[in-house]
């Protein structure tokens, strides 16, 4: 009965938009909106730590798992994709974002893969960070979404070759039979419209 009673405390707070850990760890390489990402959070009812780079946040979530995390896709020091692996390692039951201004659909399938429940593009406000938070996985496509443009599928094409290359420029580039240097400057651009 015990069981039945706490099951039902939780489902209801949770149904009410609020649950027994509201946990946060926002990750970003940029200070100023990690630390503006975390003040409206904390506005919002979650207890936010911030992070960084991948290191920091992987000693944040060694220290102690969050329920929730915001994490950027390009970190100084690596990809947001490690510290969303090794959160789910640590923590399987927490519910994160990979948020980033470098949008591919590759990414957001491996992102996906490795547990996130969403992928916002940037700029992304709180309220939409909560909202995709709180909300379920990613399973219904959004409606009314116009085609992609060729630039579009061809950059998708690049970012699945080198997720499936495991981030290696060097093979990615050779698969793509492109020279080495023009790759980075392609994956450094933002995605096409």
């Amino acid at each position: 009965m015990d069981k039945d009673a706490s099951h039902q405390s939780t489902s209801q707070s949770q149904s009410g938009g609020e649950t027994l850990d509201k946990s946060l760890l926002v990750v970003d390489d940029d200070r100023l909106f990690c630390d503006r990402l975390a003040r409206a959070m904390a506005a919002r009812g979650f207890i936010a730590r911030t992070a960084t780079n991948v290191s920091e946040a992987l000693a944040a979530i060694e220290t102690s798992p969050p329920a929730f995390a915001v994490i950027d896709l390009r970190l100084g020091d690596g990809s947001g994709l490690d510290v969303m692996r090794a959160l789910k390692a640590r923590r399987p039951d927490s519910r994160g974002v990979i948020l980033t201004g470098y949008g591919a659909i590759a990414t957001a399938v491996m992102a996906v893969k490795l547990g996130a429940f969403d992928y916002l593009a940037k700029p992304a406000n709180a309220d939409d960070v909560v909202a995709a938070l709180m909300a379920g996985r990613l399973d219904t496509p959004a409606e009314h979404d116009p085609p992609m443009s060729a630039d579009r599928v061809r950059w998708e094409h690049i970012q699945r070759i080198y997720e499936a290359c495991e981030r290696n420029v060097s093979e990615t580039a050779r698969q793509l039979n492109m020279h080495r240097r023009t790759l980075p400057r392609i994956l450094a651009k933002r995605a096409p419209k």
